[in-house]
């Protein structure tokens, strides 16, 4: 149902943009706090992102080519301007993150974030897990003296809206 509404040329890409942001980004990060996202999640959220985007802007015409062609990743990027998919849920773990250290001892959450499983390691080197992938977005957002930004939470909104506007977990081509 929604590709023929994206491929349809009678409707503005305006409401076709809007309606993506309304039903698919918003399906596509629901409880999205908890996710690890690997590498190759990520690599699969921006190409199915991509692809939707493709279906909606449609082709170009090429007049160096005299013919019609698919908009290049960094042309959708560029027509787009606002943030990926992975790139808001990566912002909504560390929203969590900083929701969850400010948390009470007794919670539940912050329980089970500070539990750590009684079992025997794997052998070889150990998976990455939540906290880890939440250090380093950290680490790319705000450097040092996170640990003091999160407590201040009008300072961790501040931090998480700039990396939001200078896109600064932007890796689309992953």
């Amino acid at each position: 149902m929604l590709q023929n509404f994206f491929r349809n040329k009678n409707i503005s890409k305006k409401l076709k943009l809007g309606l993506k942001n309304i039903i698919i980004d918003k399906t596509l990060t629901y409880k999205s706090e908890t996710w690890i996202l690997k590498k190759k999640d990520r690599k699969e959220i921006n190409i199915f992102e991509r692809k939707v985007y493709r279906r909606m802007l449609g082709p170009v015409y090429d007049n160096e080519k005299e013919n019609w062609r698919i908009l290049t990743n960094k042309e959708i990027y560029a027509v787009v301007k606002k943030p990926t998919v992975t790139e808001t849920i990566r912002l909504n773990i560390l929203c969590w993150f900083g929701h969850v250290q400010r948390m009470e001892e007794n919670r539940s959450h912050k329980k089970h974030y500070i539990y750590e499983f009684g079992s025997t390691s794997l052998r070889g080197r150990p998976r990455n897990g939540w906290q880890d992938e939440v250090r380093e977005d950290g680490r790319l957002v705000g450097g040092k003296g996170l640990k003091k930004r999160i407590y201040n939470r009008e300072k961790w909104k501040k931090l998480l809206r700039m990396a939001r506007n200078f896109r600064t977990l932007h890796m689309p081509m992953e």
